[in-house]
């Protein structure tokens, strides 16, 4: 498993991510924003971070731009979480995609999201080729969630 990290900058962390999440919590979603919750697999503690959900072909996922940060190591162990929008609460179980099935979900990502996350993927971009996408894939955690019951 690739250890690529991409850690945001101060402006991201201080100020963008910041926001994003300020909004999500009172209920506005920022272009499908949601905060996402995951329990720490240390500390059993919630977990926040701001993320985009996108849905393809019916079926939702969280895609980790920065690569192999804290929250996707958190779902990995806990196996699912929450997604917030205000008061509301979706919980969730989640699914890690294989690296050979992520090429038109990375895809669908960025054509949606590539002016907010595009610098993290190396100069890979939505018409960039199959190939290209699979190459970055071990880069970018893709989990596939569904409704909890």
């Amino acid at each position: 498993m690739s250890t690529h990290v991409q850690k945001p900058g101060w402006f991201t962390v201080n100020v963008a991510n910041r926001i994003v999440a300020w909004f999500t919590r009172r209920g506005l979603s920022l272009r499908g924003s949601r905060v996402l919750a995951v329990r720490g697999r240390k500390s059993g503690e919630w977990r926040t971070t701001p993320v985009n959900p996108l849905t393809l072909d019916g079926q939702r996922y969280l895609v980790a731009p920065r690569g192999h940060v804290q929250w996707t190591h958190n779902m990995r162990a806990a196996g699912g979480g929450e997604l917030r929008l205000g008061k509301g609460v979706e919980a969730f179980s989640a699914t890690e995609v294989a690296d050979a099935e992520k090429a038109p979900i990375l895809r669908a990502y960025l054509k949606h999201w590539k002016a907010e996350v595009g610098v993290f993927f190396n100069g890979v971009g939505p018409d960039s080729s199959d190939e290209e996408l699979l190459r970055i894939a071990p880069d970018h955690p893709v989990f596939r969630i569904t409704a909890a019951h």
